[in-house]
């Protein structure tokens, strides 16, 4: 999310903050709309796609940070992203073998095997000087502020990137990575390569689709945590991209996530039901899902009509994106997608 981590105030978006550093399975559910489902595995590559001809870094390059700041970056050896989506970047962009350390929602296969250096959702200040960094990459809503100072105070260039909030966000956030690396034109060419392939899936949607009315859910059955997301939950850009209409929003939701009750979801009134896969595990599956008080009695919980994507990768608006909007198109059409 996603990007779903700013730190909001109540107990209950803190039990959410804390949840979403969850990683994601490696599954799927596919709903075809008939009241059957079936276990999509692998339906997002676990892997990231790099580029195979970026050129050398070009340092040094001083650019503006999302902070206000500007930053200097003399050397890019050794990086630390603090995102799952900021280390997509990096690594797709062919740098991977510079990053030392990973946030702990970074799980793709080429980044799992390197120290975490964030607990829940906060980032050890000391775990990331430890690993002597170039540069370290952050987004706006990375916390404590006081362990990012206390990075920037040992004399570590920190870079603050904006979060994601939908599609249109995917090609600035790559730029802005690329140019602080000193490889501009990896960033451009990452960028349309993104930017085509989401296109690409845009247009394999099929004709006749009827724009379901899909509610974007956030569950975490052992804390019973139970949200429906509104207009700034992050999944409105994949709902419309797809060809759906955002239920929760369409039912006047505007904040990110409200707590579900029956009321609300009468209201939205959801043809399908979009959950992330840990999600759908914390509640019992598909058939836990159901019993959640209102679910059963809309059209999605009737259908059985629900897309499920890993946790890890949903709201990054990074280079796999298009990937998961394949997989999104995919549950949501059936074979009816091309």
């Amino acid at each position: 999310m996603r990007r779903l981590r700013t730190r909001r105030a109540g107990a209950l978006v803190s039990v959410l903050a804390l949840a979403l550093t969850a990683t994601g399975c490696q599954g799927a559910t596919e709903a075809s709309g008939t009241g059957t489902t079936t276990t999509v595995a692998g339906a997002v590559a676990d892997r990231v796609e790099p580029l195979t001809d970026t050129a050398a870094p070009r340092l040094p390059v001083t650019v503006g940070s999302a902070d206000g700041r500007k930053v200097t970056v003399g050397n890019a050896r050794r990086i630390v992203p603090l995102s799952g989506g900021l280390s997509e970047i990096v690594f797709t962009l062919g740098l991977g073998d510079r990053v030392v350390a990973r946030d702990v929602t970074a799980t793709f296969e080429q980044a799992r095997g390197l120290p975490v250096v964030t607990r829940n959702h906060d980032v050890s200040a000391e775990s990331v000087l430890s690993l002597t960094p170039d540069l370290v990459i952050a987004e706006t809503t990375t916390g404590p502020q006081e362990a990012v100072d206390q990075i920037r105070a040992a004399g570590v260039p920190v870079l603050v990137v904006k979060p994601a909030a939908g599609l249109a966000d995917v090609g600035p956030r790559i730029q802005a990575v690329a140019d602080a690396l000193g490889v501009p034109a990896a960033g451009r060419e990452l960028t349309k390569r993104s930017q085509d392939r989401i296109t690409a899936v845009r247009k394999a949607i099929p004709p006749h689709a009827d724009h379901p009315r899909v509610a974007f859910l956030y569950l975490r059955g052992s804390a019973s945590v139970y949200l429906i997301g509104g207009a700034k939950s992050g999944a409105a850009s994949l709902i419309e991209a797809a060809g759906g209409v955002d239920a929760g929003a369409a039912s006047g939701l505007g904040k990110d996530f409200t707590a579900l009750t029956t009321e609300a979801l009468a209201k939205a009134a959801p043809d399908a039901i979009l959950v992330m896969s840990k999600g759908l595990e914390s509640v019992g599956g598909l058939d836990g899902l159901v019993k959640i008080p209102g679910i059963a009695q809309t059209p999605a919980g009737m259908e059985r009509r629900v897309v499920s994507v890993e946790d890890g990768v949903l709201l990054n608006y990074g280079p796999r994106t298009d990937q998961v909007l394949r997989s999104i198109v995919t549950q949501l059409y059936g074979d009816g997608a091309r």
